[in-house]
């Protein structure tokens, strides 16, 4: 088995995530007592979150990629970042180590693919869904991408910051993220890509009228895979 290596902490409640399902997966194919051989470094999110408001990426990939060369230096096979947004710094982690990096998008793009749609919608913080670093990496795939109105935009991205990251998941904001999938689903979106790691906190499969793509899943169900290939 090889062993797993993890950029966790953005936040914490995804990469908590990110460990539960990436051993469940294991368990499920080779059953008894196994689990994932993995590593995990955790950053402080809050040192990430004020470089991305003040605009300093170079800065926070920076961060990540000596989280990446520790992973690397302590035996890990592979590396997953377990958040969208800072994939941002994609390449700059990849350039920090000899190991593969895998990619959040490239996983979700074969999910998405594997079920035979073209259009999709992303919701994600607003990085994601304004900048092109994520959403232009999809569409070179081969899909279209759509993305809600800049009011609803703000929505999505402030549930996450002001309440999913912190462990809040509510009723009426769930409520509220149905809405926006159901406008996005108007405007021809075949399927909705939670392109935020917390998001499937709130939004589960039964939640949408649509397929649902919770890039958490896809990542840690793609890890556990490469891991016992």
């Amino acid at each position: 088995m090889k062993v797993i290596g993890l950029i966790g902490g953005m936040s914490w409640e995804s990469s908590a995530e990110y460990y539960r399902l990436i051993n469940q997966r294991v368990k499920e194919r080779l059953g008894g007592y196994s689990s994932a051989k993995s590593l995990m470094y955790s950053v402080d999110f809050a040192e990430i979150e004020a470089l991305q408001v003040q605009n300093r990426w170079d800065e926070a990939g920076e961060l990540l990629a000596d989280a990446a060369k520790r992973l690397e230096a302590g035996g890990a096979d592979f590396i997953l970042l377990c958040t969208n947004t800072m994939h941002k710094a994609a390449d700059t982690i990849q350039k920090s180590v000899s190991i593969p990096f895998v990619h959040i998008a490239d996983a979700t793009c074969e999910a998405v693919k594997a079920q035979g749609l073209k259009k999709v919608a992303l919701l994600g913080t607003r990085y994601t869904m304004e900048q092109d670093f994520y959403k232009q990496r999809l569409i070179d795939s081969g899909l279209e991408v759509i993305v809600p109105e800049k009011t609803d935009r703000d929505t999505v991205h402030n549930i996450i910051y002001e309440e999913l990251v912190q462990g809040v998941v509510k009723h009426e904001s769930r409520l509220r993220y149905q809405i926006i999938i159901n406008c996005l689903m108007k405007r021809g979106a075949e399927g909705v890509i939670l392109g935020c790691t917390e998001i499937g906190l709130l939004i589960k499969p039964e939640d949408s009228p649509v397929p649902v793509f919770d890039t958490t899943v896809i990542h840690a169900h793609t890890a556990a895979d490469m891991a016992l290939k």
